[in-house]
């Protein structure tokens, strides 16, 4: 099986404050983006990595990046960023070689994914077409409206919350991505564009230390994991 991944850091990372783009952020001395990589080009199933970087950031990723030993002996190619996450999604996309036949695509700012997590996403995807990584919702929620008033309480069996990898089949996700380009379609991530499209995605369990870092307490959490070992 030939899998392509999409890492998508070309986000500018305003919520966790400061002048330094998240993904250059030290996570115990190693930058985010960097400890990503490790997990990434450790899984069996990844080929190639296309990695999405803000247009404004592309030469000091590029600098960072030929001067990591870790990444000498993968292959690895950098695209710009667009204005949005979906439009970044599109060009990581043109960078997919022809015969990759699965893609899996992963936020930059979740650092602790398990090799082992990207290969089973990229090994169902095969099979299924279309596959994110989840994990039972563990709080009630609610749906409140402009006004604070709660509107309903949806049951909570019901409630995923998906992280990354999504993996799709390369025609799966290329047609998702044109075809919301064309209907200008807006998708808060990629598997909401394939399910738009009336695809059917599959959830496989993720992984409760698969975090994203948004907030400057996470940066703190993280680096707690690391100096714990609570690492998978």
């Amino acid at each position: 099986m030939n899998a392509t991944a999409i890492i998508a850091a070309a986000g500018e990372g305003r919520r966790i404050g400061g002048n330094t783009p998240k993904i250059f952020l030290p996570l115990c001395g190693r930058p985010m983006i960097l400890r990503t990589l490790d997990r990434v080009c450790s899984a069996r199933a990844i080929g190639r990595i296309v990695i999405v970087v803000a247009a404004n950031e592309r030469s000091r990723a590029q600098q960072m990046l030929e001067a990591d030993a870790a990444l000498a002996n993968h292959s690895w190619v950098l695209q710009s960023g667009g204005a949005t996450r979906q439009e970044s999604g599109r060009r990581g996309l043109e960078l997919v070689d022809a015969d990759s036949e699965v893609i899996a695509i992963h936020d930059g700012a979740r650092p602790f994914v398990s090799p082992a997590l990207i290969d089973r996403c990229v090994e169902a995807a095969q099979v299924r077409g279309a596959v994110v990584a989840g994990l039972p919702v563990r709080d009630t929620i609610k749906l409140v409206g402009p006004d604070r008033w709660i509107q309903s309480t949806p049951p909570r069996d019901s409630l995923w919350e998906i992280q990354t990898p999504q993996a799709f089949r390369r025609d799966i996700i290329k047609a998702a991505h044109e075809w919301g380009a064309r209907g200008n379609i807006q998708a808060s991530d990629d598997a909401m564009l394939v399910e738009e499209k009336g695809e059917r995605v599959f959830v496989l369990d993720g992984e409760s230390s698969n975090i994203k870092i948004t907030f400057g307490d996470d940066l703190w959490l993280a680096e707690t994991m690391i100096q714990q070992g609570r690492i998978p």
